[in-house]
């Protein structure tokens, strides 16, 4: 295989696997159709926030329709606090108030126009988690070492393919990437978002944490099987099919969450 033809297929099965692994997580707002007033119209509901401050959810909606935001936090049994959406702009916005680090609320919009009322999404209320601000130079760099680091796994498979090259160079660059992305960067990024440097096991379910530990260790697996130089060619193809099926996993599943003390 050609150099060349590697890497373009290195960089285009890594992009088209981080695309979908953020598109289908859980933090990725949710686009609904609702009917109001006889007319269709889209809504993007976010269940991603900072909790500097209280978050602001905005709907185009057209007049003369009127809303009513009801949240209350997640996994508690509290009453539904409800309040009127206002309208500005063209929009109806109300807001949602800040919770802890890694908090979550329940949320539903209800709107209404002519006499008939709709439920925006359905019964199911879209959850919204809450996160402290990560400084940009760090999220840029966690997230390109991130990528550079599927990219050489990636690559590493493919040259685990060919009989005329040797992966050995690939799974080092691999191993050392997702080490600095995922064990360094990554939990002082998570330091900063949810107050905690690890959630996955043994202190909590955190997908994103786990998978990067498994990743890793097939890794390490590979890059035992390679000491002296050896291709290792069955444990690098093994260590790269694992490491794209793990970062297939939705980002940010089963991620950090604050546990209220005092759920009613």
């Amino acid at each position: 295989m050609k150099k060349t033809l590697l890497w373009t297929l290195a960089v285009v099965i890594t992009l088209a696997s981080a695309v979908y692994q953020r598109v289908t997580g859980p933090s990725q707002a949710l686009t609904v159709k609702a009917e109001v007033g006889g007319s269709s119209v889209s809504l993007r509901l976010p269940r991603n926030a900072e909790n500097a401050r209280d978050f602001r959810i905005s709907l185009a909606v057209p007049a003369p329709a009127e809303g009513w935001l009801e949240y209350r936090r997640f996994k508690t049994k509290d009453p539904w606090t409800r309040e009127t959406l206002v309208r500005r702009d063209g929009e109806l916005a109300g807001f949602l108030p800040k919770q802890p680090a890694a908090g979550k609320l329940a949320y539903r919009v209800r709107l209404s126009s002519g006499g008939a009322e709709t439920l925006v999404g359905g019964e199911e209320p879209v959850v919204i988690r809450f996160k402290g601000a990560v400084p940009l130079p760090l999220l840029i760099a966690h997230i390109l070492v991130m990528f550079a680091g599927m990219l050489f796994a990636t690559a590493a498979g493919l040259a685990a393919l060919d009989r005329a090259r040797n992966p050995r160079p690939f799974v080092l660059w691999a191993t050392g990437l997702i080490f600095l992305g995922g064990f360094i960067l990554g939990p002082i990024v998570q330091k900063y978002a949810f107050g905690m440097f690890w959630s996955g096991f043994p202190f909590g379910t955190d997908l994103t944490d786990n998978k990067t530990a498994i990743s890793f260790l097939f890794w390490l697996a590979a890059l035992v099987a390679g000491r002296k130089g050896k291709p290792a060619r069955a444990a690098v193809l093994a260590a790269s099919v694992m490491t794209l099926a793990v970062f297939l996993v939705p980002h940010s599943l089963f991620g950090s969450e604050f546990k209220y003390t005092n759920p009613s």
